[in-house]
């Protein structure tokens, strides 16, 4: 075995285990920063964990007339994510599962698991998790066409769908960054993250006033070790959308060569960068209010529109 393929393996190994321990603790500073701009005290960093723990200790709850949707919806959902997590070129573009990462490939995952989280919702038969799911396939419907149209525009000017060339593209052409389209594409996706990820204004994480959930609604009937995975798969998509965001549009740091030192530099800066995203959005979210369930179309549709013209800018240019 070859030293670049040893430290390509333990640059997929490292990326999993950091976006696994991560992504609570990740949940975990956000809600810590908004404690603190809130005046409270917060429970802490590691409260995420904790909560995990506990509900992993508790005993399984299956509402009467559920069938094996309901009870296989939490595992596909954290398979999902689980996949994304492990194929981005978050610390290296030269990880032999890159191939795997195609645009395309990472919103049928993402879709996939939206899918299953309202099927599972449905199966139970109440109000509330019909309700929830139908706002969630609302607002997947709307968000994922602007990933793929916005993804399009920086697949233009390395002519492929795959992420770690759109990330390579940028490394070795840092005045791609700061291209029209780019900058078009940034608000597109970035919009979609919030909205991907149930934060305000789509949805806040921190409610639980039935008339307002959308994620909440569709779990309300998860109790111990379910719940704990939806919880964990949440804050994986959540870790891994940002991760995604900042790779693309901020790569500098990401691996390109197979060697030790390229890869420790690409973990801290993946982790200084993942963590200064997720803290400005808790920061904004304390000036933010939830909108209205029908302007979150009104938005979604604002990204769209972004996308549609890093599409058009980029073309444009390039011609």
């Amino acid at each position: 075995m070859s030293a670049a393929l040893v430290v390509d393996l333990a640059a997929v190994t490292i990326q999993i285990g950091l976006v696994l321990v991560g992504a609570p603790l990740l949940v975990g500073v956000m809600r810590q920063i908004t404690a603190r701009l809130e005046g409270r005290a917060g429970a802490g960093v590691g409260q995420p964990w904790r909560d995990l723990r506990k509900q992993m200790g508790k005993e399984r709850i299956t509402p009467e007339g559920s069938s094996i949707v309901f009870t296989a919806a939490p595992l596909i959902v954290f398979s999902t994510v689980f996949v994304i997590a492990a194929v981005s070129p978050f610390l290296t573009t030269r990880s032999h599962l890159d191939g795997v990462a195609d645009l395309f490939a990472v919103v049928g995952l993402l879709l996939l698991g939206t899918v299953a989280l309202a099927l599972g919702a449905l199966d139970t038969g109440t109000a509330f998790g019909g309700m929830g799911a139908s706002r969630e396939v609302m607002v997947a419907a709307l968000a994922e066409p602007t990933i793929l149209v916005a993804g399009f525009a920086l697949s233009t000017r390395v002519n492929s769908s795959n992420l770690a060339a759109m990330v390579e593209g940028v490394v070795h052409s840092p005045a791609h960054a700061l291209t029209p389209a780019n900058l078009f594409a940034a608000v597109a996706i970035g919009i979609v993250v919030l909205a991907e990820t149930g934060r305000l204004p789509v949805d806040n994480p921190s409610s639980h006033l039935e008339l307002t959930m959308l994620h909440e609604a569709m779990v309300l009937e998860y109790a111990g070790p379910r719940l704990a995975m939806v919880e964990y798969a949440a804050a994986i998509r959540l870790t891994t959308l940002i991760g995604l965001w900042v790779s693309l549009f901020l790569p500098w740091g990401v691996a390109t060569m197979s060697t030790p030192g390229a890869v420790l530099v690409a973990v801290a800066a993946f982790v200084l960068k993942v963590a200064l995203l997720g803290g400005a959005i808790a920061v904004v979210e304390v000036f933010l209010a939830k909108w209205r369930l029908f302007r979150v179309p009104e938005l979604l549709a604002v990204s769209f529109l972004f996308g549609a013209l890093a599409v058009s800018t980029a073309f444009f240019l390039a011609g």
